[in-house]
C-alpha cells in the first residue's frame, strides 16, 4: 500500500488508532489465568458452603418454619460474599474478552491497510489463532508508518512485579492484596519457580480462601499464609510435594482438607489459633514431621493417628479443650518437647513414660491429680512444670528421672502435701518451685540438692525450715536442711547411747540391791 493515501482514507486509519488507543491497558496473560482461577475457586467455595449450611440440623427449641428462614438467610449471605468475590475478577475477564474483540478488529483493519488477506477466527483452534496474529503483527516490521500506528506500542504489564513485591515484601509494606491479586502471586511464583511464598498478614479480611491454583507452585519449601482470615485449604495444596513449612497460624481453619497428609515433605506444620477440633485421617502420613503447633484450637481430644508421627520432636497443643492424650503418644519415640498447658486434662497416659528422649514436659494450669509412675523412665527429662493442677502427691519414682532440672509443682494448693523423700536423688536440679501448697516439712534428702539455685516457696506454710531461711535464698534452705538432718540425727545417736548405757547400768543396780537386800 502507497504511503500517499486519500485524505478519508487517512481519517479513517486515525480514528480507528485512536480509538484502540483510548482502550484501558490490556490484562497480562497472567492476570486472566488469576481471574479465571478465581472464579473457578469461588465458585467452588461457594457450592460447598451452601452444600454445609443445607447439612446443618435444627437447633433445639427452633421451629422449623424459622429455621427454614435462617437458612435461607445463611444462603443469602455466602452468595452476596460471592458475588463480591467474583466481582473484580469477572470485570477482569470481560474485559479482556471485548479487548479480544477490538483486537479482531484491528487486525481485520491491519489487514486492509497493508492489502493482505484477513483470515476469520471462527473454525481455527487456539494455537492457529495465535499463530495468525504473530503472523498479522509482523506487518509492524514493514515501513508503513500508518500500518504501524494501528498498533499501539504497550509497555510490559508491571502488575505481576507488583504483586511479587508484595508476596515477598522487603520493607514489611503494609499493603493488602484480595482474591485477585492473591491468584496473580501464585500464578507468578509459578511461572518464576518460587520456592517461598510469605502472605503472612497481607490478605484483605474479606479473602476467607485461596484460590486452587494453589498446587501449581510445584517448587515451594516454605509457604506462610499466618495471620489472615482464611476459613479453608484448597484440596490443591495436597499437590505441593516439595512443601516444607507451612505457617498458618491465626486464620479461622475449621478443618483440613481430606488429602492433607500427601503433604510428605513437611517437616514444620504451624496450625496455632484457628478453630480446628479435628485432624484429617491422612494426616498420618506426614511422616517428616518435626514440628507440629496445635495451640488455640478447640480439640477435646487428640486422634490416635498422632502415634503415626514417628519423626515428631515437637509437639504444641496448648490451650485447647483436651481431656485426656491417647495412649498412642507413647509411640512418638523421637518427641523432645511436649507442651499441654491451658487444658482440661485429668490425668496423663502411662505410656507417657515411653518417651525416653523427652527433654520439656509442661501441663500447667490443668486438673491432674497424680503424675504417671512411668516418668522415672524419662532419663533426659530437664524440665517439668505441672503447676496449676490438683496434684495430691507426687510419684517417688520421678526421682528416678536425674537430668531433671527444673520442677515446678507450685500453686496446687490445699491438694499438695509433701514432696517425695527421695528428692535428693534430683542431682541435677536448679530450679524449683512449690508455691501455694500445703508442705510442711521438706524431705531430708533436700540437703543433696548441691546444685539448686533457685527455690520458691510463697505461700507454703513450711515448717522446717522456718520461712525465714526460705528468703535467704536456695543454698541456704539446703544448708539448713544438712544442719537439721546432722543434728536431729546426732541428738538420736545420743539418745540410743544413753538407752544402751541405762540398760547396762539398770540390771547391775537391781543386782547389787537385791544382794544388799
Amino acid at each position: 500500500m502507497s504511503s500517499a493515501m486519500a485524505p478519508s482514507y487517512a481519517a479513517a486509519v486515525e480514528e480507528i488508532t485512536s480509538i484502540y488507543k483510548s482502550l484501558p491497558p490490556r490484562p497480562s496473560i497472567e492476570q486472566v489465568a488469576a481471574a479465571n482461577s478465581v472464579l473457578q475457586t469461588v465458585e467452588t467455595e461457594q457450592h460447598l458452603q451452601l452444600e454445609e449450611i443445607s447439612k446443618q440440623p435444627p437447633p433445639q427449641g427452633v421451629p422449623p418454619e424459622l429455621f427454614s428462614v435462617l437458612q435461607e438467610v445463611k444462603k443469602a449471605m455466602v452468595s452476596f460474599r460471592s458475588h463480591e468475590q467474583r466481582k473484580e475478577a469477572a470485570e477482569l475477564v470481560e474485559l479482556n474478552r471485548i479487548l479480544q474483540v477490538f483486537d479482531e478488529l484491528i487486525q481485520k483493519a491491519s489487514s486492509l491497510v497493508s492489502g493482505r488477506p484477513f483470515l476469520e477466527r471462527g473454525g481455527k483452534d487456539e494455537d492457529d489463532a495465535e499463530g495468525e496474529i504473530v503472523e498479522e503483527k509482523s506487518v509492524d516490521s514493514t515501513d508503513d508508518d500508518d500500518v504501524k500506528s494501528i498498533y499501539p506500542i504497550t509497555a510490559p504489564s508491571s502488575k505481576i512485579v507488583a504483586l511479587a513485591a508484595a508476596a515477598f515484601p522487603r520493607d514489611g509494606g503494609s499493603e493488602k492484596l484480595n482474591l485477585m491479586d492473591v491468584a496473580a502471586a501464585i500464578e507468578n511464583s509459578s511461572k518464576t519457580g518460587a520456592t517461598v511464598l510469605d502472605l503472612r498478614g497481607k490478605l484483605m479480611d474479606k479473602v476467607e480462601w485461596l484460590p486452587f491454583t494453589l498446587g501449581k507452585l510445584s517448587t515451594l519449601s516454605e509457604l506462610n499464609i499466618s495471620e489472615n482470615r482464611i476459613m479453608a485449604l484448597p484440596n490443591s495444596i495436597a499437590s505441593l510435594k516439595t512443601l516444607m513449612k507451612l505457617d498458618v497460624h491465626g486464620n479461622q481453619l475449621i478443618n483440613l482438607p481430606s488429602l492433607f497428609g500427601e503433604l510428605h515433605s513437611l517437616t514444620d506444620l504451624d496450625l496455632s489459633g484457628n478453630l480446628l477440633k479435628s485432624l484429617p485421617e491422612s494426616f498420618r502420613n506426614l511422616k517428616l514431621l518435626i514440628n507440629l503447633d496445635l495451640s488455640l484450637n478447640r480439640f477435646s481430644k487428640l486422634p490416635t493417628i498422632v502415634g503415626d508421627l514417628c519423626s515428631l520432636q515437637r509437639l504444641n497443643v496448648e490451650t485447647n479443650d483436651l481431656e485426656e492424650l491417647p495412649y498412642t503418644i507413647g509411640s512418638c519415640l523421637s518427641l523432645v518437647e511436649l507442651r499441654l498447658d491451658f487444658n482440661m486434662l485429668k490425668a496423663l497416659p502411662e505410656g507417657i513414660g515411653k518417651l525416653e528422649r523427652l527433654e520439656i514436659l509442661t501441663l500447667h494450669f490443668n486438673h491432674v491429680k497424680r503424675l504417671p509412675s512411668t516418668m522415672g523412665s524419662l532419663s533426659h527429662l530437664k524440665e517439668l512444670d505441672a503447676s496449676f493442677n490438683e496434684l495430691e502427691m507426687i510419684p517417688e519414682t520421678l526421682c528416678d528421672a536425674v537430668s531433671l532440672e527444673k520442677l515446678n509443682v507450685g500453686k496446687n494448693f490445699a491438694d499438695l502435701r509433701a514432696l517425695p523423700e527421695s528428692i535428693g536423688n534430683l542431682k541435677m536440679l536448679e530450679d524449683l518451685d512449690i508455691c501455694d501448697n500445703q508442705i510442711r516439712v521438706l524431705p531430708d534428702s533436700f540437703r543433696l540438692l548441691s546444685r539448686l539455685r533457685n527455690f520458691r516457696a510463697d505461700q507454703t506454710p513450711l515448717q522446717v525450715p522456718p520461712m525465714k531461711i526460705t528468703e535467704s535464698g536456695a543454698q541456704a534452705v539446703v544448708e539448713y536442711m544438712a544442719n537439721f538432718v546432722a543434728e536431729r540425727d546426732g541428738r538420736l545417736v545420743l539418745r540410743h547411747k544413753k538407752r544402751g548405757m541405762l540398760a547396762y547400768i539398770c540390771p547391775l543396780l537391781l543386782c547389787f540391791a537385791t544382794g544388799k537386800a
